[in-house]
């Protein structure tokens, strides 16, 4: 395993800013010719959904995300990677996750960010609980998601 870039996961509360995060990525290398940002926003789910609930495990959530972010490095050749992941009460058209993926090209920030983002909605550990609009209707965890399961397996286990 080569050296790896700087990894930076934060699990927060706290909105963040995509362009200064991208910016700081942009800054640690004159060879970063890529950067490649997914932004997941929380939906209204046409109107139906008041808010989005995140429960995380302190600890095991940032763990397992920096395990993720440092498989992503160890395969692709990026010059660094900020993953951000908030938590709590969240409401549509409020960020949810940031990842942001820097490379000397192209194919490697998206495969890698693509990546990241594939293992995240599956292996983080992370709950779910939608608020749906209306007092009279009960908040509802969200189950995991088939399509979600099968578009981790496009990825070939590194071991």
């Amino acid at each position: 395993m080569a050296d790896r870039p700087p990894i930076d996961v934060r699990v927060q509360a706290a909105d963040f800013d995509v362009a200064a995060e991208s910016e700081r990525l942009a800054g640690l290398s004159r060879n970063v010719g890529a950067i490649v940002t997914f932004t997941g926003l929380c939906r209204d789910e046409d109107g139906k959904l008041a808010a989005l609930e995140l429960e995380h495990y302190p600890g095991m959530a940032e763990a397992e995300i920096a395990r993720i972010a440092g498989e992503a490095a160890d395969r692709w050749p990026l010059l660094g990677l900020t993953v951000i992941h908030r938590h709590g009460r969240i409401k549509p058209g409020e960020n949810i996750v940031l990842v942001v993926a820097a490379s000397s090209h192209r194919e490697a920030a998206f495969a890698a960010a693509d990546f990241l983002m594939d293992f995240l909605k599956t292996r983080a550990p992370f709950w779910k609980k939608e608020h749906v609009a209306g007092a009279d209707k009960p908040s509802e965890w969200v189950s995991a998601k088939e399509n979600d399961d099968q578009a981790v397996k496009r990825w070939p286990s590194s071991n």
